[in-house]
């Protein structure tokens, strides 16, 4: 290769790491597997090892991990926490130990542990006391994490007989198990699914508030000690010593040399779908710890360990047949039927094609060979067509029209590549839909969560979000865990809801992109429902935020057989279709108010109830259209970007004045 073929290639590679590096930690939310991931940076090392005159100090190669994000304190790690240098085949494993044995001259024992894929954090106790915890950051300088840290129950906040001071190295991480059922849990909910284990744990513990950490039930283990107040040997014994204090450390074999590694490693490779977390690879450690100081490090990584990658597992299958489920927030997900296969220590018998453009673009069809492999060692996905295997007679495939599940009209979201059904009762959503029509944000029916829908919902006694007002007490009360006071107090509770109004009511449908906002705005335009299902889309436009899209999606919704049946059942039970949301006053009519920070004589949803209740709008988001941001304790980055774009800025004293 020419030099200058060489630098074009290497400037092409670095600005594609470095943007699948802010996916990854900045972002969590990467594009590509691990395995790919790491097999560019080893492209891009060697290219840089053959070309020295083009390697700079910006590299992505001469620097770990990503940004520290502005929403956390800095904390500058006493001891920097590497990467580790991949290694992808047993001669690249043996070179490393013969480097490592001839520099230091002399026996070399090794320890083989998981590659555990989550967030990599630093520790720190006083005295066996939790003081301060770290995520890796860019290795130097990470983010100060402890309140999110204290809420993992796997973090021991005292220690057994520990150093005076110690800082450990460990990997948050979210159980399999875990993820599962937190993406069940948001299917209901309608909330975005997570991608994959890693993105769950690493998102979950940079979230400002300690609480939705809390909810998500991460998991802490360690693996290394990073600096104590007390002398080890080696390796080996650190790890045993962490388990005594009370760590969860992760599973370890010791072995005499770097060959008798290669036991273990395979191990690991053909078990790690019996592991509770996701995992990537082996890690092989150098055990003698002053051995470990004459190897010393390079600028990112350890001379004394490596990692052993292990390919994703691909395997051939033809494609039986195409089905398409519905899911419980209404997507339509196709999915193939394949000859079953053994994948990653499961039998595989479908995989998932995701949507309408991942079938364009691969184009399978009924009859193919395909490629399948597990994306991040948990859900089988197609990856290729053998189109040298494709028979005869094979057609293209395309998602239906009209939901499998209730005969509705499908459409396809106007912000992604997902197409949805769109029935008021399908049955398919029915938990889902039932669970959102009483939730706070729709009908607020107290004690109506998505454990007793689910309960209606199996004992047959609901399967629409109209059959709640005909309950009685008495069916309730033959439920498991109910009894005669918690039936009458939850069919009272349904009782008040009636009394809620139109723009509860317009929230609690799930018509697209209207919410308890949208629903307000509506409701203080038309006196009643009747009124806005004759409203065209033109004159649904005039109203401010309203636009042609929303406008569009409340006609149909309305239009819909599925939903002037609901309508019709929510009329007879007596459910109050009026407005009650007062308009006397539009002082912030046409503004857009975004809150952030902490604030002290008002809820978020308070003040965003007054904000509305005078004509406003309160967003999530700073844009050039934000007219105020109201900042409260703690404001973070929003307040910083308002103050880029020059605008107004209100104290909470401020806010009442303007409230009077």
């Amino acid at each position: 290769m020419e030099a200058s073929e060489a630098k074009e290639k290497i400037l092409a590679l670095r600005a594609e790491v470095e943007e699948h590096s802010r996916r990854y930690y900045d972002e969590d939310a990467p594009t590509i597997s691990d395995f790919e991931y790491d097999k560019l940076i080893h492209t891009l090392m060697d290219l840089e090892q053959q070309f020295p005159q083009f390697l700079t100090p910006d590299s992505p190669t001469q620097h770990v991990g990503g940004k520290v994000s502005s929403k956390f304190a800095p904390v500058d790690h006493e001891v920097p926490l590497e990467s580790l240098m991949d290694v992808f085949s047993h001669e690249e494993l043996f070179a490393f130990g013969d480097r490592v044995e001839g520099a230091v001259g002399g026996q070399t024992e090794y320890d083989v542990e998981p590659k555990i894929d989550g967030l990599s954090i630093a520790v720190e106790y006083r005295n066996g006391e939790f003081f301060r915890g770290a995520t890796r950051g860019n290795g130097q300088t990470g983010e100060d994490v402890t309140e999110n840290l204290r809420t993992i129950r796997t973090l021991p906040k005292t220690l057994k007989n520990a150093p005076e001071r110690i800082i450990v190295r460990g990997e948050v991480y979210m159980a399999k198990d875990t993820f599962e059922m937190l993406n069940r849990r948001f299917e209901v909910e309608g909330k975005p699914l997570l991608a994959n284990p890693r993105n769950g744990a690493a998102g979950s513990l940079r979230q400002k508030d300690p609480k939705i950490a809390a909810e998500r039930q991460l998991d802490l283990i360690v693996y290394n000690i990073q600096l104590a107040t007390r002398e080890y040997k080696t390796h080996t014994e650190t790890l045993d010593a962490l388990r005594e204090m009370g760590f969860d450390v992760v599973p370890y074999k010791r072995y005499d040399n770097i060959r008798q590694c290669v036991e273990q490693i395979e191990w690991i490779g053909a078990h790690r779908d019996e592991f509770p977390y996701e995992m990537d690879g082996a890690v092989i450690k150098l055990n003698d710890l002053s051995q470990r100081t004459v190897l010393g490090s390079t600028t990112k990584v350890p001379r004394w360990a490596v990692a052993y990658k292990y390919p994703p597992e691909v395997k051939p299958a033809k494609v039986l047949d195409i089905i398409v489920q519905v899911g419980r927030t209404g997507v339509l997900t196709p999915k193939v039927v394949i000859e079953p296969i053994r994948l990653a220590g499961t039998t595989v018998s479908n995989a998932t094609l995701h949507n309408q453009d991942f079938i364009d673009k691969l184009g399978v069809r009924i009859g193919d060979t395909v490629m399948v492999r597990k994306a991040g060692e948990i859900i089988p996905e197609v990856v290729e067509v053998d189109l040298s295997k494709r028979p005869d007679g094979t057609v293209p495939f395309r998602l239906p029209d009209v939901c499998p599940e209730c005969g509705s009209p499908v459409v396809r979201d106007a912000d992604g590549a997902a197409m949805r059904c769109t029935g008021a009762e399908c049955p398919a959503q029915k938990l889902r839909n039932i669970t959102h029509f009483a939730s706070k944000e729709g009908m607020d029916i107290d004690g109506l969560g998505e454990a007793v829908v689910e309960t209606l919902v199996n004992a047959g006694l609901v399967n629409t979000p109209a059959d709640l007002y005909y309950l009685d007490a008495q069916s309730v009360a033959t439920l498991e865990r109910m009894g005669k006071k918690s039936a009458e107090n939850l069919v009272a509770a349904i009782e008040a809801s009636k009394a809620q109004g139109l723009a509860r009511l317009l929230a609690a449908f799930g018509i697209r992109q209207v919410g308890v906002s949208a629903g307000r705005t509506l409701a203080r335009r038309y006196t009643d429902l009747d009124a806005l299902m004759r409203a065209t889309p033109e004159e649904l436009m005039q109203i401010g935020d309203i636009g042609p899209v929303t406008a569009q999606y409340i006609v149909e919704w309305f239009a819909s057989e599925q939903s002037q049946h609901q309508i019709r059942r929510l009329r007879e039970a007596g459910v109050s279709f009026e407005s009650k949301e007062d308009i006397r006053d539009a002082r912030f009519a046409g503004k857009t108010f975004v809150l952030t920070g902490t604030l002290e004589s008002f809820t978020r949803d308070e003040a965003t109830a007054i904000i509305v209740g005078f004509g406003g709008k309160a967003s999530g988001s700073v844009s050039k259209k934000t007219d105020y941001v109201l900042a409260g304790e703690a404001a973070g980055s929003k307040l910083t970007k308002a103050q880029s774009l020059g605008i107004p800025i209100l104290t909470e004293a401020q806010f009442r004045e303007m409230i009077q």
